[in-house]
């Protein structure tokens, strides 16, 4: 695990501690107390105890699909996580008793945070001693507009804690788009053609949307440490804010025109729903398969290629649960070792967002022409109206972010507005020929931000 451990957010840097020419001494690392654990292990526990509330509400009604979805979607996400965490942990290859019971008994986030809580207090009594087992990390950092390379002393307890954070990371977004993106779409669309929120169905739609919005988040940061995994990524509190809201306005708009454009066709629309999904979950087998290479064997060295195959066929359904409500601001690649693109991508963005426009825009005319005024007291050309102006301003955020809170925007090629001038260029070429010689202006500009 040579990428998981934290480093500090205001390193203080020793030139003359250098060991070698270009790499400069770091401090060692802190730790922090491990809110983010907390916070999962909370949503977790949150969510799984209304939703097996819910299901015994429907049971005692006597609501048998609805109780049958509901419990579906919630074991699911559940056998997931568990899964996700014994994969980070390296559990199988352990003699943990105990873990592998508390995940049998779907607990596993529970017995992880205890254990994460007993580290951070072992560190806290400990703290100022050195420890015995220590391994140096480098990085790359941009300061005043210039790469340095650090080098920092890990402690082996430290990077024990920073696994935890990891592996809660990993949970947390299987949990949002496996588990609470379909329990939220469903629960609303219950909530529709019922024309009724009790208590226990309300509290967990908020468990996951909050869920589904923490996860998303997650999600921007997890993209750009992986891309950039060669350099120290600090992320301040205007950057996470507007990633936020650009995923919330994002995801909310989207399940919603899918709620109100399934409560309008009903069976009929699943066929255009599924085939949307099919379509983003085989998009990586196609490429892969017409590249012609070979299945990638780094992924763990005691899998076997069933058990490899297993690994990249649940990546794919993650990319592809993921996509279909938000941007997974990745482009997953099998025949790559990392299996991801590292490239900026903006013709990938681009073309996310215009398709999921288009299909939004579409969803929500039906609903205008063929929804049933049962469903909803309100006016229906001002619930499209407003839904739509949703998804267009959590683009607007998605675009600000990329051009000018992006921690690595310097690194760039080329920026939104380089991409969609080239757009623009191509769209509306030029007709006199001294136009179509680049200018000095042009050579010269480089991913101005």
């Amino acid at each position: 695990m040579d990428r998981v451990y934290e480093i500090p957010e205001e390193p203080s840097l020793d030139p003359i501690s250098s060991l070698e020419e270009n790499v400069i001494r770091g401090a060692n690392p802190r730790f922090t107390f491990p809110f983010g654990i907390l916070f999962s292990t909370f949503l977790y526990c949150g969510e799984a105890a209304s939703a097996l509330y819910v299901v015994r509400i429907y049971r005692k009604n006597s609501e048998t699909y609805w109780m049958a979805y509901t419990f579906s979607f919630f074991m699911f996400s559940s056998i997931m996580v568990q899964l996700t965490l014994i994969f980070v942990h390296r559990d199988l290859a352990k003699d943990k008793p105990l873990s592998l019971f508390m995940h049998l008994i779907l607990l596993g986030p529970v017995i992880r945070c205890l254990e994460a809580m007993i580290k951070y207090l072992t560190l806290w009594k400990k703290e100022g001693q050195e420890e015995p087992y220590v391994s140096l990390t480098r990085k790359k950092m941009l300061i005043n507009g210039e790469e340095v390379l650090i080098e920092w002393e890990v402690g082996h307890s430290i990077r024990t804690l920073a696994m935890h954070r990891n592996a809660y990371k990993r949970m947390s977004q299987i949990q949002a788009f496996l588990g609470s993106v379909p329990q939220l779409t469903y629960q609303l669309y219950v909530t529709l053609i019922s024309a009724e929120v009790p208590l226990g169905r309300a509290v967990l739609m908020v468990f996951s949307l909050i869920s589904v919005t923490y996860g998303a988040t997650l999600c921007n940061m997890l993209a750009i440490q992986i891309k950039y995994d060669e350099y120290k990524i600090r992320l301040g509190p205007l950057e996470v804010l507007c990633i936020t809201i650009w995923r919330t306005l994002e995801i909310t708009s989207r399940l919603m025109i899918l709620v109100l454009f399934s409560a309008t066709l009903k069976l009929k629309a699943l066929p255009f729903l599924l085939l949307n999904f099919l379509i983003i979950l085989f998009e990586p087998w196609v490429k892969f398969w017409r590249s012609g290479a070979q299945m990638p064997n780094n992924i763990e060295k005691n899998f076997s290629r069933v058990g490899t195959l297993v690994v990249l066929i649940s990546i794919t359904v993650l990319y592809a649960g993921i996509n279909f409500s938000c941007w997974s601001a990745l482009q997953l690649k099998l025949a790559d070792r990392d299996l991801v693109d590292k490239g900026q991508n903006w013709g990938h963005m681009g073309l996310h967002y215009s398709v999921r426009l288009v299909e939004n825009v579409i969803m929500v005319l039906v609903f205008k022409f063929f929804g049933v005024k049962v469903l909803l007291n309100y006016c229906h050309s001002l619930i499209a109206l407003q839904l739509i102006i949703a998804y267009l301003i959590s683009i607007g955020f998605m675009l600000l972010f990329f051009q000018y809170l992006h921690p690595l925007r310097s690194l760039f090629t080329h920026n939104v507005v380089d991409y969609l001038h080239c757009v623009c260029c191509r769209r509306h070429p030029r007709g006199r020929v001294e136009d179509l010689e680049p200018s000095v202006d042009a050579e010269t500009r480089q991913s101005i931000v």
